[in-house]
Order: C-alpha cells, then structure tokens, then sequence
C-alpha cells in the first residue's frame, strides 16, 4: 500500500476500491440503469463532477470486461453473477485518468501519492507480528477489534443475487450494511460460494480465489483492500499488516496467545481465551448450505463464535503439524508460476505448491496437503472452512506469509515468468486479465501480480531458499529408519482400523466430551476440495510417506 498524505487526493477517503459496491450507486435508478458514476466532491465542498470529470481525473464510461475462455470445469453462461464481473451489476462505470482510481476516481492506485498521484509512495512495512513490540501487537490487535465494530461508511453488501435485488416488488434494493472486518470475511465468501441453479442446487466446481492462478492474486488484493481501510479507519496512513511465518515445523500455535490472536479457553480448549477481544467476536457468512437451500446470500448475520483448536485433530494425524522452512525453501526453487492444467491437479507449479495441493517439490499427490492449506487444516477450527475462514483473525497474518512467499518468489525470478500464467483455458475469473471478484473497481490479476513495493507495502524480511543439509546418517541408519517408517504404518494403520476410535473417544473425554484433541473438522465439513486432507499418515520428518484409506 502506498503511503497516504494529506492532499486532495488522499483525503477523497469515500472513492476507494470496495468489495461489492458503493452506496451511492445501490439505488432502483442506479441498478436499473446497471451506471455507477457517482459525482466526485472535493473536501471543501466543491463538485468536481462525474468521476471528478471537470478537474481531469476521469470520466463515465461503458465498462468492457473481456469474455476470455476459462476451462470446461464451469460449463453455464450467464447463470452467474459473478461471470465478466462486474457487468451482471453495471456495465458504466467510472474510468480514472493516470494513476487516478477509485469509484469516482477520488484517490490514486495502488504504490502512488500525491495531488496528481504522480509520485511513487513509501511502502508500509509488513513485519513478523513475532518480532514485533508488545505495544505493536496491541495497537494491531485492537486495529482489527475495531474494524470488526466499525460500519463500513461507503460500501454495503448485497443480500440476493442479481436477478433478485430489487425485491420482490422491484423497489427495494436488498442491500445490507456491513463492519469493515465483515465485508473482508464476506468478499472471500462470495469469491468462494457455489453457484445456484435452484433451491439445493449447487454447482461446487468454482472458485474465485483458490484452485487456479489467481490464488496468489485474488489474497494479495484482498489483503491490500482491508490494509487501506484499516488506514482510513485509523487516520494512519503508516499503519500496516503483519505475518505470521507459520513454516516452522512442529505442533503449537505461537502466535495464539491472548497478546496476538487469542490464547486457549482454560474450560473450552475448542473456543479462544476471554483475554482476546476475539473470543467476543461473531462469526458471518457460516451457513453455506442454507444459504444454497434459500437461493440467497449471506446477509452479515452474526453466527456464532470463533473456534479453533490448533494442532488438535486427532483423526487427521497429517495436519497436527506445521509446514517446515525447508518445504517453503523447496517450494522457492519451482520456476513457473504454474503449469496446465492450471487448478489443483497442477505439478511443478509455484502456485499450486503453495497453495498446497503439490508436495513442496512440486509433485501433485491427493492424499496430502501442505504449506498454506497445510497452515489452515492445522488451526482445526473456523480458519479451516474455505467460505468462511476469513472469520478467524488468524487468516489475516497466514495470508500475510503466504503473500510474503509469493513475493520472494517474484523476487527471485525475471519478467519471462509472467509468461506461465495463463491468458486463457485457466478456471473462470483466473486468467491473467480477468477480473477478480468482488472488487469493484475493478483490478485484474495482472495489475497486482508484481513486486509489492510497486503496490505500496513491503515486508521485514522475505523467505529464502533452504539449501539442502548433507546427511547426518550413514547408509544403514538410513536403512533402519525406513524399515522403522514401515512398521509404523502398519502400526497406524491397525490403529485407523481398530484402536484410533477408542483412542480418540478417550482423549475427548468420553463421547461428547470436550477434550484438547478433539477433532473439530471432518472431511464432509470442507466446501469442495479446499483446505482438504485425505485419511492420511505422513512422515514428513523422514521424507517416508504412506497412507492408509480407511473408506
């Protein structure tokens, strides 16, 4: 994010990029017409027009979104809304001049300043929120307990889809206020959502945000729109987002303490800390099936609280623990961006490795999953279910890291990388120049897929390449330990046959207890196939993996 100053671009603060769309434009004339061109007003008063048209910034223009082809995993046409995003909406929309931007062009993009927005802005820095001081982590913590309370002053949500969203008379938009850190949680949601083709029809072969190219894209975005508005929330233009590096091996949570983003329960081990102010927050956008059953959106309604267990699932033993620094090492050295055929089956794809369906050689295997969906399954709670893991505020510094990899990645490569991102036949809205759903205005893949200065923040520090460690063991130690690797799957195996059950009744405390392993998540909870794992036992340690189907 580019550094905010006090000039007449930077405090038009209504006219910045939002999820969904402006209030000023869900109106009965605004969504007939399908025009979002709101007037631009300066501070003082002054109407500058159009999409400040009379000062130069911009002008209302027909919206062209390309029809680019996408693979045949979504076969429908105009089914939808969010197809050629945003046009099911508004087809005219405003059309900045320059580095202007914004709904109405009021402020400059992404990485510039100034009243003209000519001048490349100071980067914010993102730091490991581990290394941060106790003062910062509190001023961050209560940053995002303040964006959860805080209306957001120019956006609303919708709560039907477009054919229904001027009720059932036709005069009453259904539009729905929303909290900054809400609409956050609900982008990705309805990035996310299944497709409606009827009361429980849903078609689950679709996403915006996970299982294509525009991983990468779509969260750096995501990231970037809630790091602005918690500036503007604040009045500081410095205020940044931290990370958690999460690729450190083993089975505790360290950043899950009540001084970052909340301690265990000492009664509930499944719900956080009361010393957290996230144990008092409400969960939105949970009930994707009901909402498939109503043909209806999520309309920001609290849900429940946050829970989380981390490292506890038990039935799960493959997700007890972190990804390791080596895997994200590893996942560093893959040289394309991502290879055909461009969703979750990809290997040798940077993306796809990351994104943790590859082994973080780039070797595609459906039975694991690590690095970032790795990240998710071990949290073992509202984190780990893909429409509504935005809830946790834990999401906000995984997704952090996660971009942080990306962008040593970017580092390490040149401008001919660009060319393994695919300009078609990738699932719908992951082409390089489609545009990503919900923002609004709106940004393509390819506007953000650069180096993160050039967007205005920066980070603390960037992961590297791990070279390999030479063996400490000699050939027949090496030998045993397979030997050893062996039994123990069998062994785990009479266990996931036989022992595991009662094994695991007793760790919870008897049927229905409560206790610290108890396994929050079964593979039915998960939408599709995101931040799923087989049955599976993984040595990673030993780099022997065997796996056990218990169906």
């Amino acid at each position: 994010m580019y550094t905010l100053v006090v000039t007449l671009a930077a405090i038009f603060l209504s006219s910045l990029v939002s999820g969904q769309f402006p209030r000023a434009c869900m109106t009965v004339d605004g969504i007939l017409s399908k025009e979002c061109c709101p007037e631009l007003i300066s501070p003082d008063g002054l109407t500058l027009g159009v999409c400040g048209q009379t000062a130069s910034r911009g002008s209302c223009q027909d919206l062209t979104v390309p029809d680019i082809p996408h693979n045949p995993e979504y076969p429908f046409t105009n089914v939808d809304d969010r197809e050629r995003w945003p046009n099911k909406f508004f087809n005219r929309t405003c059309v900045c001049e320059g580095n202007f931007w914004g709904y109405n062009c009021g402020e400059c993009r992404y990485g510039w300043t100034g009243e003209s927005c000519d001048q490349p802005a100071s980067p914010v820095l993102r730091k490991n929120i581990k290394n941060c001081t106790a003062e910062e982590r509190r001023r961050f913590v209560d940053a995002l307990d303040q964006a959860k309370r805080t209306v957001h002053p120019d956006y609303i949500i919708c709560k039907e889809h477009w054919l229904g969203l001027l009720g059932p008379n036709g005069t009453e938009p259904q539009v729905e206020n929303v909290t900054i850190y809400n609409l956050f949680v609900w982008m990705h949601y309805y990035a996310v959502r299944d497709t409606l083709l009827g009361p429980n029809q849903p078609w689950r072969e679709i996403d915006f945000a996970h299982e294509g190219p525009a991983y990468n894209t779509w969260h750096r975005m995501h990231l970037l729109w809630l790091e602005r508005e918690m500036q503007k929330m604040l009045g500081d233009e410095t205020f940044a987002l931290h990370y958690w590096d999460w690729a450190v091996g083993g089975t505790e949570c360290d950043v899950c303490t009540d001084d970052m983003m909340g301690g265990r329960h000492p009664l509930n081990p499944t719900a956080l800390s009361p010393g957290s102010p996230f144990s008092r927050w409400q969960s939105v956008c949970m009930s994707l099936d009901d909402y498939n059953r109503l043909v209806t959106l999520c309309n920001g309604t609290d849900e429940g609280p946050i829970f989380r267990n981390p490292g506890g699932n038990v039935d799960r033993p493959d997700v007890r623990i972190l990804p390791r620094g080596r895997d994200v090492g590893r996942c560093l050295d893959l040289p394309l961006y991502d290879n055909p055929n461009w969703t979750e089956t990809a290997e040798r794809s940077f993306r796809n490795t990351l994104e943790g369906f590859d082994h973080p050689d780039g070797e595609y295997d459906p039975s694991i999953r690590t690095l970032h969906n790795l990240a998710h399954l071990f949290l073992n709670g509202t984190a780990s279910v893909a429409h509504a893991s935005a809830n946790d505020p834990i999401f906000v510094l995984l997704h952090s890291y996660s971009d942080a990899i990306f962008d040593a990645w970017l580092a390490m490569q040149n401008t001919s990388s660009l060319v393994s991102y695919p300009e078609e036949g990738a699932p719908i809205g992951h082409n390089l120049n489609n545009t990503m759903v919900p923002f609004f205005p709106v940004v393509r893949n390819a506007d953000v897929f650069q180096f993160s200065q050039d967007i205005g923040y920066a980070f603390d520090a960037l992961p590297e390449r791990v070279p390999e460690e030479p063996s400490q063991f000699t050939s027949f130690e090496i030998f045993a330990m397979g030997v050893g690797a062996f039994i123990g799957c069998i062994v785990s195996a009479l266990a996931a046959y036989g022992i595991a059950g009662m094994l695991s009744t007793k760790l919870r405390g008897g049927p229905g207890g409560k206790g610290v392993y108890q396994p929050l998540l079964k593979e039915e909870d998960d939408k599709g196939r995101r931040y799923t794992a087989e049955t599976a036992v993984v040595f990673m340690d030993n780099e022997v993996r065997c796996n056990v189907d218990k169906e």
